[in-house]
């Protein structure tokens, strides 16, 4: 009896020892399911962002200034030659003052020049016109003894100093006339250096009075007023504040505009190619649109993305208003799909619950995803069509093959 005692003890040991563990028991209420199904898959991929004005404008100062008047407040509607911020600078004053007497100096000093050359052309013409005088009177000495000496009625000395004389004038009414010509030639290259040291200098004024001018700011372009001073000052400047060359004093946005700016994960945005269609969710209507810019660069993770947008916004939407988007990558055409699993990722083996026994219980498949989108994955390998899987994390439960739904 004792033997068979020991026996039957060691019997129920072994039997014990290779039973399987219970199955654990889950709520079914708590897990999320979906059945799998053939036909087309829309790929897509989905990030948040904000809507940003596709022509934005920094204001900067052209030179440094004291902030003298703020016209314009933010959120006010501004045109192109509207004044926001009038500076005052007395040295860029002072400065348009003294090249507006220089350029009159440099003007008068033209005028004057113009006089002089005149005058001496006078002078000269008046000296051409006595060596010519002077010329023909010679020339009439000679011609004279020239016949009275062919009847020897004059000596030969005579006619040749009047020859000489007639010669000598000749050559100096010929050198009168040159000098009246060079004259001309360096009356024009004189006038020329004159004006251009007056353009110059008038060009000088209109930098000078440009620079008065800039001390109004003006907004550059119509739209709405957004904000004074830079994104990373917190606090805007004030009246009688002093202003570097170069500083930002305000942004002006085109409101009509807009364009949503998204933020992708950077494992998601390898498929994204421009003119996508996409959906921008205002949390006030949905706006359709394209993708027009890819950011070269990632940044914490993400890439952004620019989509246009093909129709009007609805009321209330203005810059930064924050929106999600969706990308539409692709559709796959009569293909195996089932919702996406939590832990589910593109071209993985995982293994998914599912639902056996009339939904009463769950056993663990191997399974091989394809691609995948934001709600949806392609099921490669180990489902079938009408088969109930669940989706929901299950981590809890990786020892196990098999649950009991209650």
């Amino acid at each position: 009896m004792a033997a068979g005692l020991v026996a039957t003890v060691a019997l129920v040991t072994l039997g014990l020892s290779r039973l399987q563990p219970a199955a654990p028991s889950v709520e079914k209420s708590t897990l999320f399911m979906d059945t799998v199904k053939r036909g087309q898959m829309l790929r897509d991929v989905r990030g948040n962002g904000t809507l940003v004005p596709e022509e934005i404008r920094w204001i900067s100062t052209v030179n440094a200034g004291r902030v003298g008047q703020i016209l314009v407040l933010p959120g006010a509607r501004v045109g192109s030659n509207t004044v926001l911020v009038e500076l005052s600078n007395p040295e860029v004053e002072q400065a348009a003052f003294d090249a507006e007497w220089a350029l009159k100096a440099a003007e008068a000093t033209l005028a004057n020049l113009r006089v002089q050359l005149v005058s001496q052309k006078l002078t000269q013409e008046s000296t051409v016109a006595t060596a010519e005088a002077n010329y023909s009177t010679a020339k009439l000495d000679y011609d004279v003894n020239d016949d009275l000496a062919k009847n020897g009625l004059v000596p030969a000395l005579t006619l040749k100093e009047s020859k000489a004389k007639a010669e000598e004038l000749s050559k100096l009414f010929q050198i009168e006339k040159k000098r009246l010509e060079i004259g001309d030639d360096a009356s024009q290259a004189q006038l020329v250096a004159q004006e251009a040291s007056v353009d110059q200098l008038r060009a000088q004024l209109a930098l000078k009075r440009h620079l008065v001018d800039a001390l109004k700011v003006r907004a550059g372009m119509d739209g709405i007023l957004q904000r004074y001073g830079a994104l990373s000052e917190s606090t805007p400047f004030q009246e009688g504040q002093q202003l570097a060359s170069g500083a930002i004093v305000a942004r002006v946005a085109n409101q009509a505009k807009l364009k949503a700016v998204l933020k992708i994960p950077e494992t998601l945005v390898k498929d994204i190619a421009f003119s996508q269609s996409a959906q921008i969710d205002t949390r006030n209507g949905i706006v359709p649109g394209h993708v027009v810019r890819i950011d070269p660069a990632s940044e914490n993770g993400t890439v952004t993305v620019d989509v246009a947008l093909d129709a009007a916004l609805p009321k209330g939407a203005r810059p930064d208003l924050s929106v999600d988007g969706t990308i539409e990558l692709e559709r796959l055409e009569n293909v195996l799909y089932v919702g996406r699993p939590v832990q589910g990722q593109t071209d993985t083996k995982v293994g998914l619950f599912k639902v056996v026994d009339g939904g009463n219980g769950a056993i663990r498949v191997p399974v091989r995803l394809g691609r995948s989108s934001v709600t949806t994955i392609e099921i490669l390998e180990g489902l079938q069509i009408g088969d109930q899987v669940i989706l929901s994390d299950m981590s809890q439960w990786d020892t196990y093959d098999r649950i009991r739904l209650n």
